[in-house]
C-alpha cells in the first residue's frame, strides 16, 4: 500500500481557517490554534446574536410606539389589543415607522382604535 502524504490538504484547511480570522488582533489572526479558538467563539456569538438582534429591535419598536401612543392618550397594551379587536393587522415594525415618520397617519390609527 502506498504512503499517503497529507501535507497539502492539512495546509489547505489551515489556510482556509486563517482566512476567516483576518482582522483579528494579535496571534489570533496568524496562529492556527489561537485562530481556531477565536473563530469558534466568534461563530457562536454571531449565531446567538442574530437572535438577540431581532429581540432588541422588537423591544425598540415597542418603546417607540408606546412613546407616541401615550402622547395621544392610550398606552401600548391597550393600543395593541385595540388593533387586534378591530382586525387591523400592522406589525410593530410598521407601527414604529408610522409613529416616527408619519405621526398624522399613526394618529388616525390610534383614533380608530379608541372608537368603540
Amino acid at each position: 500500500m502506498p504512503r499517503v502524504k497529507r501535507g497539502k490538504s492539512a495546509n489547505k484547511r489551515r489556510k482556509a481557517l486563517l482566512k476567516h480570522a483576518k482582522g483579528f488582533k494579535l496571534g489570533r489572526k496568524s496562529k492556527y490554534k489561537l485562530a481556531k479558538d477565536a473563530l469558534r467563539h466568534a461563530w457562536t456569538y454571531s449565531y446567538r446574536d442574530r437572535k438577540v438582534k431581532k429581540r432588541d429591535f422588537r423591544q425598540l419598536w415597542q418603546v417607540q410606539i408606546n412613546a407616541l401612543a401615550r402622547k395621544m392618550g392610550i398606552n401600548y397594551s391597550r393600543l395593541v389589543h385595540g388593533l387586534k379587536v378591530k382586525k387591523i393587522e400592522l406589525d410593530r415594525k410598521i407601527l414604529s415607522t408610522l409613529a416616527k415618520d408619519y405621526p398624522d397617519i399613526f394618529e388616525k390609527i390610534v383614533e380608530e382604535v379608541k372608537q368603540k
